[in-house]
């Protein structure tokens, strides 16, 4: 087995230092609104985004007067991106069925799908106007019945960005507060004086987000660990290096830290798409942010065969992981840890962050080993049910409980079922003997 990299990133103790800091400073923030509610939020919008409204929720007015701001054909395109995730996340749920069976005679089970009661949906934007998160988190959320939508985003160069507002709004949000960063995580997760908490935190963010969602989980619900973006191209020969560099950089520049690895069996297409990512880095616009991520998060690994490319993208879990080979469907067959997959070099993950309708919320830092992205599913918690329709089931029922319950020594929960035994058996069951 032959793994070269030909170009590494950042150590994993540099990594985790920056890490522990993100960490302490999320902390103080939590416990400052806990302490402190509107008077901390104001504070720390002041503080970090120089914004500080007489109120941070927008109005009916509010909202209708930043949608009259968004042009026309910008509306269209909002309209037919939201279209296309309410498409696939209602596809989704259709999937999703409440079930009821008979599994005994007289014995019915069941589980239900139920909306979370109320979800807080970040949608970044302080660098720049996240319109797609709204259609991801808010839209999805919409489409599973959720009953109370809240969403917080930053004001965009000093003020609320109408074409997010838009999104927001047409995606079904209740509540639209101009408000970022930890500040607008806690506040809808902790609550103050005129936020009301919710049940659950949904949507993307950078690092510190990220965070704050990590410490709140337990006390409200998260949908997953999405921080920066992580992006990975799996390619042979039969795609360019101009293409490889694309899409590498294309995600590069969501931030500073925002991982982004080629994995490829050949030296020839690594050496020349990292010759590409230098030529493009000198005209790409957004080539203060992208270059840095390349140097500090970049990868470029060669290996030998497509069986060591498949162990080293699951290995890494990626979160975007664009595959561009001669067996796109192997690699589909046999990828198991990953955010979502983009196949083929005719799609690309930009399609899937902004409009194809698949959600682009997803797991970042090896969560992929275990969960997937957003999806209506991650809105709805499904709860069982039984019941016991004749005396004969209850009397069945309840003395095979009763003698697991003494076998594992719980005289109490035995007596639950001896009592159902001589309710509907006829049995005289003693008080904490097991039903024969």
């Amino acid at each position: 087995m032959a793994i070269t990299y030909l170009k590494r990133g950042k150590p994993d103790a540099e990594r985790s230092e920056d890490d522990l800091k993100v960490r302490s400073t999320v902390e103080g923030i939590l416990g400052d609104v806990e302490a402190h509610g509107d008077v901390a939020v104001r504070e720390l919008s002041e503080k970090f985004d120089r914004y500080s409204p007489p109120d941070f929720r927008l109005s009916p007015g509010d909202i209708e007067a930043l949608m009259n701001k968004v042009a026309p054909r910008d509306m269209e395109d909002i309209k037919f991106a939201q279209a296309q995730v309410r498409n696939f996340a209602q596809a989704q749920r259709n999937s999703m069925r409440d079930i009821e069976i008979e599994t005994l005679p007289g014995v019915i089970l069941g589980h239900k799908n139920i909306p979370v009661q109320s979800v807080g949906c970040y949608v970044p934007g302080g660098k720049f106007p996240m319109v797609a998160s709204a259609h991801m988190s808010v839209a999805t959320a919409s489409v599973a019945g959720v009953p109370r939508i809240a969403t917080a985003t930053p004001p965009f160069k000093g003020e609320p960005n109408p074409a997010v507002i838009a999104a927001m709004h047409l995606g079904g949000a209740h509540e639209i507060y101009v408000l970022g960063g930890i500040q607008a995580v806690a506040a809808m997760a902790i609550g103050t004086e005129t936020i009301k908490p919710v049940h659950m935190l949904v949507g993307p963010g950078n690092a510190y987000v990220a965070e704050a969602k990590r410490q709140l989980y337990g006390r409200v619900g998260i949908d997953l660990f999405a921080g920066p973006t992580e992006t990975m191209v799996i390619a042979d020969e039969t795609v360019d290096a101009e293409m490889c560099a694309t899409d590498l950089l294309g995600q590069a520049e969501h931030g500073y830290n925002s991982p982004a690895v080629l994995i490829t069996n050949s030296q020839r297409l690594a050496e020349r798409t990292l010759d590409e990512i230098a030529r493009l880095l000198a005209i790409l616009p957004t080539a203060d942010t992208a270059s840095k991520s390349w140097a500090d998060y970049g990868e470029v690994i060669v290996c030998d065969t497509y069986d060591e490319m498949l162990d080293v993208a699951n290995d890494i879990a990626s979160e975007h992981v664009q595959v561009m080979t001669d067996r796109d469907d192997w690699f589909l067959d046999n990828m198991h840890s990953y955010g979502a997959l983009f196949l083929g070099p005719r799609t690309n993950v930009a399609n899937g962050d902004k409009v194809i309708g698949t959600n682009h919320t997803l797991p970042t830092r090896k969560a992929g080993r275990y969960t997937g992205g957003l999806w209506v599913g991650k809105f709805l918690k499904t709860h069982s049910y039984q019941k016991i329709l004749t005396d004969e089931a209850a009397a069945e029922i309840g003395a095979y409980c009763s003698r697991l319950c003494i076998l594992e020594g719980f005289v109490g929960h035995a007596e639950q079922a001896n009592v159902r035994v001589r309710r509907y058996g006829g049995r005289n069951v003693p008080y904490g003997a097991a039903a024969e």
